[in-house]
């Protein structure tokens, strides 16, 4: 597969939040077309909510990148605290395939037990990341992926990842996050 295979891409992840206060949290979606940052998108998802996939849908399909993209980076499968991502459902909305990706890999066990015991419809959610199954080892990082095989996916990390081991959008994103949550970026970007 030809390095050139996404050349336009987005990655999101959400502002920093208090995690006790209710509302709605930020939500950044940097836009690249090739090497540069071409755009960004943003929007709100509610702390521990359900609306998370429709938001993401709305504002990528609304937004005047959308005609160019050819893929959706997700730091993670959740937004806002609880707030989970189905990336299948994203990537049939959009027609674009979507690759999950995380630092380390999320301690399912322990995820499971939150949402049951604690978050509100956590049955639904934990219903999403249990057909997703385990996140797999690649490139440095974990992933999650709908809508492409396991080498498009190692073909997209080595064509996004510039700058450490996290796709480009991605760390963007979270720059952009930062400042936008905290008036200045910080943490591992």
């Amino acid at each position: 597969m030809p390095t050139s295979s996404y050349p336009h891409a987005i990655g999101f992840d959400d502002v920093p939040f208090d995690r006790a206060g209710p509302g709605p949290v930020g939500v950044v979606g940097a836009v690249f077309a090739k090497d540069r940052l071409d755009g960004v998108v943003s929007g709100h998802v509610q702390r521990d909510g359900t609306d998370a996939t429709a938001v993401l849908i709305r504002l990528v399909a609304a937004s005047r990148f959308f005609p160019q993209l050819r893929i959706v980076f997700l730091q993670g499968v959740t937004l806002a605290g609880f707030n989970v991502v189905d990336p299948v459902l994203l990537h049939h909305a959009l027609g674009l395939p979507v690759l999950v990706v995380a630092r380390r890999e999320p301690d399912r066990e322990r995820i499971r037990r939150a949402l049951l015991e604690r978050v509100p419809g956590g049955a639904r959610k934990w219903a999403v990341l249990d057909r997703l199954g385990p996140m797999e080892p690649m490139g440095g990082v974990h992933v999650q992926r709908a809508g492409l095989t396991r080498t498009q996916a190692e073909a997209a990390l080595r064509q996004w990842a510039r700058h450490g081991k996290l796709p480009e959008p991605l760390r963007v994103a979270h720059l952009i996050a930062g400042g936008v949550g905290e008036g200045h970026s910080r943490g591992r970007a």
